[in-house]
């Protein structure tokens, strides 16, 4: 079974990343920045596995996994604040948050 090269991978990865990138710096919708966050992340791991691929270490599987952790963290509770901010604003276009005070 052939791999890809890591180069490929790498590259996927950045793409990827970028996108999200201009996801959450370009997008006004709650809900849309935290899904470019989750991209963000998942490029970030990506780049870990096809890391850990290529030098045959478990670290970059290691790392992978914590990145999942962190981002069912950072679903909950951006879930959780997306749903304070409707019940509150009745709406979830982040210029709201800056609104929010105690």
């Amino acid at each position: 079974m052939q791999s890809i090269p890591i180069e490929h991978g790498l590259i996927l990865a950045g793409v990827l990343f970028a996108l999200g990138l201009v996801g959450v710096l370009t997008r006004r919708n709650i809900v849309f920045v935290l899904m470019s966050l989750e991209v963000m992340l998942n490029a970030s791991g990506l780049a870990f596995v096809v890391a850990s691929a290529r030098w045959g270490h478990a670290d970059g599987q290691v790392m992978f996994l914590m990145i999942l952790t962190l981002a069912a963290a950072e679903v909950a509770v951006g879930l959780g604040l997306i749903i304070q901010m409707y019940r509150k604003f009745k709406t979830v276009d982040i210029d709201v948050l800056s609104e929010m005070k105690g």
